[in-house]
């Protein structure tokens, strides 16, 4: 099946969908139909306000979607990817009751059920087995929330998606969990190449047992609305053949699932309408509406979206995935688009999509503003995807951030785990094009916001520009070390009025700075780290004190673009099996490390990739309470050690190597402090 010509755009208001329906039902999750009626009723739009919360939200419907697909591209975009691989990636992106999934509890949570026998050596499918788990833990909800990405990565080939479902819902779920997935992951590639909607649901029954569950309902959910016009009533009849005193749990799918065909029946695939019904349902609004937000996204492109701007504007194309990948937690729709897009690329055999030389903003698709909000007198506009356009009437600047921002330090139910996305030492590159209609030249610069003293914001600016009347710039600007202070917001400041076009925003570079306590103060600095450990204190002298009760925790910071650079810190052993320092983190398994195995008398440089293995080792003596320097430095496949100054292990690793990743501080049951910690080019 050949890519359709529109497949990023499609995806992308897929991605869209899938937002704008999760920020809209996440306020009043697992609230009942007469609930929302009587306290809220209208929910065509958003609700966030009324219970003082932000509209964008960590939330498991988002973090489970994009971040478990990661399997794909970590498996080498195959296929045939297994159930047991799409754990082993569970195992790695997951930090146990921190990030992404509803940690409820063993027998009661079913994604956290199957955690924990992914953890104690039970593979997928056996994981997520209602053998292992029992039916009623194994057919809640979770396989559909989580199935968007295996569809969009499948587009036109249901089949395919419906099989990826299967394999991916297997690792958690069984039964019509598994059902209902494939189902609408089936409706969702065949979305791609099929507008009417009755012909998709036949595409996605086709896929699954015809006595099952999921198909009667689903007959029966067509029946009713043929003879019924009123949505009401029909809901009235779901919930009493198919609601929750029927179908028990935390949050089973059989309910869900038939007022998401509801939805879509009554809604007559108007998005607003549609995503309207699915939350006045009630129950699993969010993770309800985002499947049925996705599909429409997904089947109807842009212009569905578009149809609701008030829907969409607030989004800013901003969300958040926490995970032990930090560097990929600020993130946005279009990015995560261009990721699904490539994967699904890859699965076809296509060459990577690379917009604008694969800038990291690149505005290529209609609409997108990469979470870029304007302060002071600015409208942004971009509607065909040829860059952000920006009409300033008065001094204005544009930013997106690169880290937690304020709003977001107070989420009440899931957290959110992340480092900056930029770092000192590292070159932000722009174009940008000064619009040939305008009156005089505009004074331009790109500028940057930090947490400093007192976790206030403070600002820098790169050198100042004056752009004529259609002239084009690409200034390049290094950034400074922040004496450990992170980056929050990149961006461009507007000093007189004018339409600015940004057609791209980039930025590389190994980083160059010290990770430790600042002299000014604040906290931010220990939120850059990702804290994978099980006890984590901020001690003097050293800054950083892990403690692990069992297996191995991580404290990490960085992002996967980080290549060739040389990490180091001294660190003390207090009381643990082994412990040091890691680069090229790629998650909670996968990444280098170089060890102090105290107890053993010896130094390993290891390599983990879903499994440990030792790449080469030396005796030497260790004792607990002792201050060692470690220093690691990885260039392309070369990965080089040095020990208390002494070069000390030189290897190739010429087999699946980690090309990029973060650096972690690294302790094995007990205790380790470390100083902070010194990156720089390699």
């Amino acid at each position: 099946m050949p890519l359709p010509a529109d497949y990023a755009e499609r995806v992308y208001a897929g991605v869209l969908g899938k937002l704008i329906g999760v920020y809209l039902g996440r306020p009043y999750e697992g609230w009942s139909y007469e609930r929302i009626a009587a306290e809220l009723g209208d929910v065509s739009g958003y609700v966030h306000e009324r219970f003082g919360q932000p509209l964008i939200v960590t939330d498991d419907d988002i973090g489970g979607t994009f971040t478990f697909l990661r399997a794909l591209p970590d498996h080498g975009q195959r296929r045939d990817l297994t159930p047991c691989e799409i754990g082993e990636t569970w195992l790695n992106y997951l930090i146990e009751e921190r990030t992404i999934l509803w940690w409820g509890g063993l027998g009661f949570s079913t994604e956290h059920t199957a955690y924990l026998r992914l953890k104690n050596g039970i593979p997928a499918p056996e994981s997520g087995s209602s053998a292992l788990n029992g039916a009623l833990v194994a057919e809640q909800i979770g396989a559909q929330i989580f199935v968007d990405g295996w569809a969009m990565v499948a587009p036109g080939d249901p089949e395919l998606a419906a099989d990826l479902a299967r394999r991916a819902g297997s690792v958690s779920h069984d039964g019509a969990a598994i059902h209902a997935a494939q189902l609408l992951a089936a409706m969702e590639a065949q979305a791609f190449v099929e507008p009417d909607l009755e012909e998709l649901f036949d595409c996605g029954l086709s896929f699954i047992p015809r006595d099952s569950v999921i198909a009667r309902l689903v007959a029966d959910v067509r029946d009713w609305h043929a003879v019924e016009l009123d949505w009401r009533r029909t809901r009235a009849r779901v919930a009493e053949r198919y609601g929750y005193d029927r179908y028990g749990g935390g949050c089973h799918v059989v309910p869900n699932h038939a007022l998401i065909i509801l939805g879509l029946l009554y809604g007559n695939c108007d998005f607003r309408a549609t995503l309207a019904i699915v939350n006045a349902c009630g129950w699993d609004t969010d993770c309800n509406a985002g499947n049925a937000g996705c599909l429409l996204g997904i089947k109807d492109g842009l212009a569905a979206i578009d149809a609701a701007p008030e829907l969409r504007a607030p989004v800013a194309d901003r969300l958040y995935l926490s995970s032990a990948d930090g560097g990929r937690a600020i993130s946005d729709a279009a990015t995560e688009a261009t990721h699904v897009v490539n994967i699904g690329r890859a699965l076809a055999g296509a060459p990577p999509w690379r917009p604008r030389d694969g800038a990291r903003f690149h505005f290529a698709l209609p609409g997108a503003v990469h979470g870029f909000r304007a302060e002071g007198a600015a409208a942004l506009s971009n509607p065909v995807g040829a860059g952000l356009s920006i009409h300033a009437i008065g001094p204005a600047r544009v930013t997106t951030p690169t880290f937690i921002p304020p709003e977001a330090l107070a989420f009440s139910h899931y957290q959110l785990l992340a480092s900056p996305t930029l770092y000192p030492g590292q070159t932000v590159r722009a174009r940008l094009v000064a619009d040939p209609g305008n009156a005089a030249p505009q004074a331009i610069r790109l500028v940057a916001r930090y947490y400093g003293a007192d976790d206030m914001l403070a600002e820098l600016a790169g050198p100042a520009l004056a752009l004529v009347p259609g002239a084009v710039a690409e200034p390049h600007w290094a950034l400074p070390e922040l004496g450990g202070h992170p980056y929050a917001e990149i961006g461009v400041e507007l000093q007189s009025p004018g339409t600015l076009r940004l057609d791209w925003l980039t930025w590389d570079g190994a980083p160059t700075l010290v990770l430790g306590r600042p002299p000014a103060g604040g906290t931010f600095w220990q939120r850059a780290w990702v804290n994978g450990v099980d006890l984590l204190h901020w001690n003097e002298p050293e800054p950083y004190f892990l403690c692990q009760n069992h297996g191995t925790g991580l404290l990490i910071q960085g992002t996967r673009e980080w290549r060739d650079y040389r990490v180091s810190t001294t660190v003390t052993p207090r009381m643990c099996a082994s412990g040091g320092l890691a680069a090229r983190v790629q998650g909670m398994r996968r990444f280098y490390a170089l060890l102090l195995d105290a107890p053993a008398g010896r130094v390993r440089l290891v390599k983990a990739l879903d499994g440990e293995r030792t790449l080469a080792e030396a005796s030497t003596p260790i004792t607990w309470q002792g201050a060692y320097d470690l220093a690691l430095e990885v260039t392309g496949t070369r990965v080089r050690a040095w020990f208390d100054s002494s070069a000390l292990f030189d290897i190739i690793d010429a087999i699946d190597p980690l090309l990029g990743g973060g650096v972690a501080l690294v302790c094995r049951e007990g205790a380790l402090t470390a100083n902070a910690v010194a990156v720089r080019p390699a």
